[in-house]
């Protein structure tokens, strides 16, 4: 019985993640093609702390960390879970999430349709599928409204998460530990077959947040 329920389980996320489509179609690209800017953008590392190096001037040293940050914290795969209406979003377009969800009070679903029927604590693989793979993580869930992403200029998602009252009360080491070690955001690096990870590595990432704090925490102007 536990090996039927996890097949049932299994067939739910497969359909989900399809769009309720059948099988018999012909198959499709997880996500639509990107296009050449996007490619060398994917497989560029991100810069060291030691490039920048050469900025005399400490705050525009600081912004100009921020901005190569922001390469990871505007990238779709991290965007498309920081909504302002509650829809997570799907694919380097950020189409609205297919089928049909909502992420509820608590940015774990709603009782009829949690995340976790079909995100598991895992990457699940599918075969058959319209998709390659199902997202999964044991923290999977959207952020809350006031800390929304999509659409919102880098400046101002820099500004969001210097304040407490909008990034979940952390203060700027707590956000830096986030960046760094959090597995959720760690998550955007191993997002499953299929799917584009975010460019460079977790722990250059943390580098540069650390960098960008120790020199000021400065917020690029757009």
């Amino acid at each position: 019985m536990r090996h039927l329920g996890r097949m049932v389980i299994l067939l739910g996320a497969t359909l989900a993640a399809a769009g309720c489509k059948s099988t018999k179609s012909a198959p499709e690209p997880a996500e639509p093609p990107a296009t050449r800017a996007q490619a060398r953008e994917a497989g560029t590392p991100l810069q060291p702390v030691s490039a920048f190096a050469g900025i005399a001037d400490e705050r525009q040293r600081s912004a100009a960390l921020f901005v190569e940050a922001g390469r990871v914290i505007t990238h779709p795969r991290c965007v498309n879970c920081h909504p302002a209406d509650g829809v997570p979003r799907q694919g380097m377009d950020q189409r609205p999430h297919v089928p049909a969800v909502a992420g509820g009070p608590s940015g774990h679903g709603t009782p009829a349709l949690p995340c976790t029927a079909c995100h598991q604590e895992r990457n699940t693989p599918l075969v058959g599928a319209t998709v390659r793979s199902v997202p999964g993580n044991p923290k999977w869930a959207l952020a809350p409204a006031e800390m929304a992403w999509v659409g919102v200029p880098l400046g101002k998602i820099c500004e969001q998460l210097k304040d407490p009252a909008r990034n979940g009360g952390k203060s700027l080491n707590a956000l830096h530990h986030h960046m760094a070690e959090d597995v959720l955001v760690g998550w955007g690096w191993e997002p499953g077959a299929g799917l584009e990870p975010v460019p460079g590595t977790q722990r250059a990432f943390g580098e540069l947040i650390r960098a960008w704090i120790d020199t000021g925490a400065v917020c690029p102007r757009s």
